[in-house]
């Protein structure tokens, strides 16, 4: 793939997840997949980055919604040491991507067949369910050099545990908070990033803070719930075929 096109691509790939709350890690790694990467960069600069875009969604999405740390907490519990883990193993992730995918693709039916409305009625949420699934979460994060996002906001919606706009405020703390903990396991494991990796922080910092800044205060909830189904199709089919 052509830098100029990469670079592009890596700004709306910022942009678009960024809006719904998301640090874009799948689409980055799809992308240093296309362009050629050194497979041993591509999991520590996908995570950088995505550090960066899913912090300044978080700060948008902060500024605007009422941020519930409880709901946070049992999933980051889970989470963070699983994520660690992950990131210690050194395999072929090719099955990972496939069975990631498939999954993910499922959340999507799901969540545009059952969630019709754009408001609903949030049910109390299970701290214990939410541990379980943070350390499933966590523990693929790290193995696959992800944040996790694009698997917890349709747990989130899915079980009415959050609103939508909740849910991306939540999925980019549980993004960093995963992320930065998937990049401690890669500096015990090895760590190497891609000489092209500022260049690309930059446009990624330009791409997330449109893109967050749309997303929390200018698009409605049933226009973000169609983009973040849009950007979890997007991620599942990069999954898959990269």
């Amino acid at each position: 793939m052509n830098e100029t096109i990469f670079l592009l691509a890596l700004g709306m790939v910022a942009f678009f997840y960024s809006s719904v709350g998301h640090g874009g890690a799948s689409g980055y790694l799809a992308l240093m997949t296309l362009s050629g990467f050194a497979p041993s960069e591509m999991r520590s600069s996908a995570l950088v980055l995505n550090t960066l875009v899913a912090s300044i969604a978080f700060l948008n999405y902060f500024r605007v919604v009422q941020f519930d740390f409880r709901k946070l907490l049992p999933f980051i519990i889970g989470s963070v040491p699983a994520a660690f883990l992950g990131a210690l193993i050194n395999t072929d992730v090719s099955l990972y991507r496939i069975l990631l995918g498939i999954i993910l693709l499922t959340g999507i039916f799901r969540m545009v067949i059952t969630i019709r409305t754009n408001e609903y009625t949030l049910r109390r949420q299970s701290d214990l369910a939410a541990f379980f699934t943070g350390t499933g979460i966590g523990f693929i994060s790290g193995v696959i050099g992800i944040g996790g996002g694009i698997l917890l906001s349709p747990v989130l919606i899915l079980n009415r545990w959050s609103s939508i706009k909740d849910t991306a405020c939540i999925s980019a703390a549980f993004i960093v908070i995963n992320s930065v903990s998937g990049l401690s396991g890669l500096m015990v494991s090895g760590f190497r990033l891609s000489p092209q990796i500022f260049l690309c922080l930059f446009i990624a910092l330009a791409g997330g803070l449109a893109g967050s800044r749309i997303g929390s205060r200018h698009l409605h909830v049933g226009t973000l719930k169609y983009i973040l189904a849009g950007v979890l199709l997007l991620a599942s089919i990069k999954l898959m075929v990269s």
